[in-house]
């Protein structure tokens, strides 16, 4: 089988870092498995690699399409296996990097996605729904008809709540994600954890320090070229926050609270994606020395696996 190589764990750990520093020893690429990076004018607010270190290392599936773009999950997986079996034929073995659960496991576990055409008239009924019952209602739908995909979707982000529930409501027999029994990938799955009260000190830094850096002015040059604060994307944490606080809903200061309390929040759904007990993840923990023993895992993966 093809083998690659995953670094997983929560936001703000120091995934994207260490991986540009094991491909320039290894040799070999950076497939983003990030849902926000995906989208273009969108750096400071998705902590996305900044030109200098794209320079370092090849990152592949960052800035393909525009804000107000469509992605699905489907077409992520397939240009994903694309990019693998390339890199594979010029005998580079890929690293899959990101704190996207469902971009990680689709690929490593090789689902079979259903091809569900999106219903509009179905999702507008769910999005009143939504806001006459909340979105802890709506959840509690999902809980009812699809367990196992409500386990692993944040009861807060209605919009993916509503999409399991087109889903489910479109009467498929096949779950939203079937997993492939024989999957395509020989897999070294790297986890990068540490104390909740250090991931959360490490993420109030980094969103201080987005907020330095110019996320405010990001946001507003996103409207200024035409993106509406009302599209998924823009739904981001921190870029939701940023349009309420132009908009007078919050102030500034109100909206880097929440931005912080959402990220924790996010991080606690990641931790059901990738579980501490799941003995398919190698977990790290950064406030170690762990880089020598991650680089000879990696080495003893490639070459006796």
């Amino acid at each position: 089988m093809k083998k690659i190589v995953a670094i997983v764990g929560p936001t703000g750990i120091g995934k994207s870092n260490l991986a540009i520093r094991l491909c320039q020893k290894i040799n070999s690429e950076i497939i983003s498995a990030d849902s926000r990076q995906v989208y273009r004018f969108m750096d400071i607010g998705t902590a996305k690699p900044d030109i200098e270190e794209r320079a370092l290392i090849p990152h592949n599936l960052i800035d393909i399409i525009n804000p107000d773009e469509s992605f699905s999950l489907a077409e992520y997986q397939q240009r994903c296996k694309l990019l693998i079996d390339d890199m594979h034929g010029r005998n580079i073995v890929p690293f899959l990097v990101g704190g996207s659960g469902q971009y990680v496991w689709a690929v490593l576990e090789g689902w079979n996605i259903p091809k569900v055409i999106p219903d509009i008239e179905y999702r507008d009924m769910l999005e009143k729904k939504a806001a006459e019952i909340g979105k802890e209602g709506l959840y509690r739908e999902l809980q009812s008809v699809d367990p196992e995909a409500a386990a692993r979707i944040d009861a807060s982000n209605v919009r993916r709540v509503i999409r399991a529930l087109e889903i489910a409501g479109n009467a498929i027999d096949d779950k939203t994600r079937q997993r492939n029994k024989n999957p395509v990938y020989d897999a070294l799955i790297i986890g990068l954890t540490t104390s909740r009260d250090e991931i959360y000190r490490r993420i109030d830094d980094r969103i201080d320090t987005m907020i330095e850096n110019g996320l405010v002015e990001e946001v507003k040059e996103l409207v200024k070229r035409g993106y509406k604060l009302d599209l998924p994307s823009m739904s981001a944490i921190g870029y939701k926050q940023i349009g309420m606080f132009l908009k007078g809903e919050l102030s500034l200061e109100e909206a880097i609270q929440q931005i912080k309390y959402e990220t924790h929040r996010y991080v606690r759904s990641q931790y059901n994606w990738f579980k501490l007990k799941d003995d398919r993840i190698k977990w790290f923990d950064i406030q170690n020395d762990i880089e020598s023993d991650i680089i000879k895992s990696i080495k003893d993966f490639m070459d006796f696996n």
